[in-house]
């Protein structure tokens, strides 16, 4: 993957109704990827004290949002702890988007992506 950084502000680089920020907090689900749209990754070390941080900024900004489809194509699995995030990591969503843009399968995406940390698993590996 060809990568370029620079100091420049997103907002400064791209049209803003290019520009998707992807945030677990948004009623948009991410049906497909545009290959002419902007996709922002944010990262958060602490979703609790967090929450809603991403979305608040996206609005802020008049931007569109769009989640991860998880709650669409996983299940939550059992665990002792009770826990289910559908917060990620940015290599996580990356791996995500980009497993999706080469298979175009939102379960074989996910499977890429979402570790059962998380708390959610396809379905069928649900009963395992």
């Amino acid at each position: 993957f060809k990568m370029d950084t620079t100091p420049e502000s997103y907002l400064d680089l791209f049209p803003l109704d290019a520009i998707v920020y992807l945030t677990p907090d948004s009623e948009n689900v991410l049906e497909d990827i545009d290959p002419d749209k902007v996709y922002v990754l944010g990262g958060l070390v602490d979703e609790s004290i967090h929450k809603q941080l991403t979305l608040r900024r996206a609005r802020e900004q008049s931007l569109q949002t769009a989640r991860l489809p998880i709650r669409e194509y996983m299940v939550k699995a059992p665990n002792a702890r009770n826990y289910h995030s559908e917060t990620l990591a940015i290599n996580q969503v990356f791996d995500v988007l980009s497993t999706y843009y080469e298979t175009r399968s939102w379960p074989a995406a996910l499977r890429a992506g979402v570790s059962s940390g998380k708390g959610y698993v396809l379905p069928d590996t649900a009963e395992q």
